[in-house]
């Protein structure tokens, strides 16, 4: 019996032959670098990076394809804190939810995170040290998979399995002088790869859960106290999968909007723009709504549609 689906990242066509599935399981964000931590538990909020706020909440929600039905929805929810006052070793700790659908199959995750900064000076740079620790539940629908072998159904009440999971990963960051901060970081965010057995009425089929390696990158260029330029990239790779990289570039205007574009190597590109509430070096507070969108310009693109990506966030100096 042979299936075919997308799953949730649409970085790859999931196999499934014999019964047994292979595919990427974690979700795709384009304003990654809002979901920093998602990414990689060591990493450093932008906020913190460019304004020196040390406590932030926010809230994301992505449809990849929105030209068809059932295709991978993303909603997320993250707290982070930095405590940047004690030289020497630096506390920061978050927690984050993640749900991911993609028709039938999908997942939810609730992870903490915690880990340390070493360095003099935490809020002119240092090393960053995280470790994240959590609890995802796999869920799949066996009555709507998808067959694609005429006359061959598949049957079966909807399955469900839960597996702790933990990621590391480790980031860098440094003033160069005033106008100019780099930054960049490598982490596996869930290091326990296993395989997921489901059952059926017409026997059992398997998920294969990979591990996933991630690297980010960038570049501050502060155009004034309020204003940057941001060059940042995102490179994935999974075992089975191409070497995939996401380019964007970011310009945050004086107090209030910015403005971003980007591509990735899959062919891929996207448009972000948001608008700040209160921002500034030395307020206590801001709130920030930004939107992004993604086309595809593969062969598929102009079929499947265009992919929408939501966020909200508030950044607080605690």
């Amino acid at each position: 019996m042979k299936y075919t689906r997308l799953l949730g990242l649409g970085m790859l066509l999931a196999l499934m032959s014999a019964g047994a599935l292979s595919a990427q399981q974690l979700s795709l964000f384009t304003q990654y670098r809002e979901n920093a931590t998602l990414l990689n538990p060591a990493a450093m909020e932008s906020d913190f990076l460019a304004f020196g706020y040390n406590m932030s909440f926010g809230a994301n929600y992505r449809r990849q394809w929105a030209g068809q039905e059932n295709t991978p929805e993303t909603q997320s929810i993250r707290f982070s804190y930095i405590n940047p006052y004690r030289s020497g070793a630096t506390l920061t700790a978050g927690a984050y939810l993640l749900n991911d659908q993609t028709g039938p199959t999908g997942y939810t995750g609730f992870y903490g995170r915690i880990g340390t900064v070493l360095g003099a000076d935490p809020e002119s740079g240092g090393i960053s040290i995280g470790l994240s620790a959590g609890y995802v539940g796999f869920r799949v629908r066996s009555s709507e998979l998808v067959v694609r072998d005429d006359g061959d159904p598949l049957t079966g009440v909807d399955q469900s399995q839960s597996h702790p999971d933990i990621g590391v990963g480790i980031y860098a960051y440094q003033f160069l002088n005033d106008d100019n901060l780099i930054y960049g970081g490598i982490s596996v965010p869930q290091l326990l790869g296993f395989d997921l057995t489901f059952q059926n009425d017409n026997g059992e089929f398997n998920v294969q859960r990979l591990r996933h390696y991630y690297g980010t990158a960038g570049w501050y260029y502060f155009t004034g106290q309020d204003s940057y330029l941001e060059l940042s990239t995102w490179i994935k790779y999974v075992e089975g999968a191409p070497l995939n990289a996401d380019l964007t570039v970011r310009y945050q205007l004086p107090n209030a909007p910015y403005l971003g574009a980007g591509i990735s190597s899959s062919g891929i590109f996207h448009f972000e723009a948001g608008i700040n509430v209160g921002q500034s070096y030395n307020a206590e507070s801001n709130f920030r709504v930004g939107y992004a969108y993604d086309y595809s310009f593969s062969s598929f693109g102009p079929s499947v549609g265009g992919t929408h990506e939501i966020q909200l966030a508030v950044a607080l100096n605690r």
